[in-house]
């Protein structure tokens, strides 16, 4: 295979700009293009392959071949991307919170990054996808309100861990059909995910990722999922479900365009919407889990 380059990463994102300084602006643009440009999706699940820990089968996979990818995929190469820029950064475990069963998933399933910049600490997180996903990085304080177009994030401790959570804005629904959707979460304030700062390594993952992609009891055996963030929004295709969000669309809502699309136009909608091609075949799901837009 060859050589893994931090140049040719920053060309799929589109980042144009300086990278001999490793502050937060340059941070803040690359983390922004990566969400914009690269999806949180767990097609491979759903196309017969296997999603490993394989930091160079990761990079070809992304970058190569133009795939997105879940947040072991995602946010283990920006590990990598940040340490070849010249950042202090740490790898964290996260357990995401189930809105459904009111608690925290058991396993440690979601990989995220802490960059040390000037004393101060930022949480750096590409890959959460759909209403969750941050677009630039957080300041790793308690109790601060950090606005972004998706809504208000914000860190506090609680059940012995640093806690992220979104206050969103209300739902427009206008397709009545999906308004009782369980792919809508109605809370305005809502807990997304929680870690500790106990250092990890991308082996620690590796367990959990292989439950994630085979298990029966798995959200991701039980969804094909792919969203990807916009200048105003996100976009997002569950199944063949298909949603076009836009942030703010009146003041203090946003918009929820929902529709469920014939199986044979997956494909092309991933081609159009999401900038992918898929080398397999996709067998497109949606059972009932614990998943929300």
């Amino acid at each position: 295979m060859d050589r893994m380059n931090v140049a040719d990463y920053l060309q799929r994102i589109g980042y144009k700009g300086p990278f001999q300084k490793a502050d937060l602006e340059t941070l803040n643009q690359i983390h922004k293009l990566h969400v914009d440009s690269i999806p949180f999706e767990n097609l491979s699940i759903h196309c017969g392959e296997k999603i490993t820990m394989d930091l160079a089968v990761i990079y070809d996979k992304i970058i190569r071949k133009n795939r997105g990818g879940w947040c072991c995929e995602n946010n283990y190469l920006f590990s990598w991307v940040l340490k070849e820029l010249g950042y202090n950064n740490t790898v964290l475990g996260s357990r995401v919170f189930n809105n459904f069963l009111n608690q925290y998933n058991p396993r440690e399933s979601h990989f995220i990054n802490k960059i040390d910049i000037d004393g101060v600490s930022y949480i750096a997180d590409v890959s959460f996808g759909v209403s969750g996903q941050i677009w630039q990085p957080l300041e790793l304080t308690v109790d601060k309100d950090q606005p972004q177009l998706p809504g208000v994030f914000r860190l506090i401790k609680a059940d012995g861990m640093w806690v992220l959570q979104k206050t969103s804005r209300k739902q427009i629904i206008p397709n009545e059909a999906f308004a009782k959707s369980d792919l809508l979460n109605k809370s305005i304030t809502k807990k997304i995910y929680g870690f500790t700062l106990a250092p990890r390594q991308p082996e620690h993952f590796m367990e959990t990722i292989q439950f994630l992609q085979t298990s029966p009891e798995s959200l991701f055996v039980q969804k094909s999922i792919c969203s990807l963030q916009t200048p105003t929004g996100f976009h997002a295709l569950i199944g063949w479900t298909y949603t076009e969000v836009t942030y703010n669309y009146e003041e203090g809502a946003d918009l929820f365009n929902i529709e469920n699309i014939p199986k044979e136009e997956v494909e092309t909608v991933l081609k159009d919407k999401f900038n992918l091609l898929l080398e397999k075949r996709l067998v497109p799901l949606n059972n009932k889990a614990a998943y929300t837009l």
